[in-house]
């Protein structure tokens, strides 16, 4: 059937904490993919297919057997380059799961330890250590019930975690240097202010843009438009905030929202349920 995108999730698991999910699309489409974050960190491995990912700013050219790692609150975005089979294994996870294990987090240096948007991807050579699908296969395809799964998938993560860990320890500090590229400095500009006035017009203006032009530099970095990226964010943050026992109306003013009842139908649009839902 022509035009028509064959969308086949192969395999799923969500317990709440832990989310994994095999995924292929035989013809993939650039359009069925936008800039999003997560509250939890991301392990993303690329098995094939013609495609850059969007991280903060950045723009990662994929080869089979990289893994993109992101942090919670990491926009990010799968940039479609060609029409071939698009696959990849996803493990999306709590940091509070290694807590018991590693209570200081050392296994999560790479992902916390760095700039926004740097360092993200790491190669098949530098984690050679470990047989890296076989390692994906078994934490997203486990034919086990869920206990069986969680297990499984947890037993698979931690080895995965140790040997992520080692290779960034190598890297040195490469990945802490600051932004080098326009898009990069823009972005992080936008971070570092995030829940400060902003507008296009005044963004801009700090980078000696004109409107147009800044939010099409933007875009093309981040796969969002500045105010969606910026409202997206801002959301995020508050969403955490109120499950950290804040209330709704503080969480939206000290996160950006002037309005409440426009932060309010924000909130509601972005997560599907009013702020209260996610309150402790």
């Amino acid at each position: 059937m022509e035009g028509v995108i064959f969308t086949n999730i192969l395999q799923e698991f969500d317990a709440g904490d832990l989310y994994t999910r095999y995924a292929v699309e035989e013809k993939p489409d650039d359009r069925d993919f936008t800039m999003h974050v997560h509250e939890c960190c991301e392990i993303f491995y690329f098995v094939s297919g013609e495609a850059a990912y969007l991280v903060e700013g950045s723009r990662y050219l994929l080869q089979s057997g990289d893994i993109m790692i992101m942090r919670s609150a990491e926009s990010h975005r799968t940039k479609i380059l060609g029409r071939s089979r698009y696959e990849r294994y996803v493990i999306n996870f709590s940091p509070t799961m290694i807590d018991n294990i590693d209570p200081q987090r050392r296994l999560l240096k790479a992902f916390f330890d760095r700039p926004l948007g740097r360092g993200n991807l790491y190669s098949l050579m530098e984690l050679d250590k470990i047989r890296l699908k076989t390692v994906f296969h078994d934490v997203c395809c486990c034919d086990r019930d869920d206990y069986g799964k969680r297990v499984k998938a947890l037993t698979n993560l931690f080895m995965l975690l140790d040997a992520i860990n080692d290779a960034y320890l190598k890297r040195g500090t490469a990945d802490a240097t600051p932004p080098r590229s326009l898009s990069e400095q823009m972005v992080a500009y936008v971070n570092i202010h995030l829940f400060d006035k902003l507008s296009v017009p005044i963004l801009a203006k700090q980078f000696f843009l004109s409107p147009s032009q800044f939010s099409r530099n933007f875009k093309h970095a981040t796969g969002a438009a500045p105010w969606e990226y910026i409202t997206i964010k801002r959301l995020t943050a508050a969403r955490e905030k109120i499950r950290g026992g804040e209330t709704a109306q503080h969480a939206g003013e000290s996160c950006g929202f002037g309005d409440y009842s426009a932060f309010y139908r924000a909130y509601i649009k972005c997560f599907g349920c009013p702020p209260k839902n996610d309150s402790i």
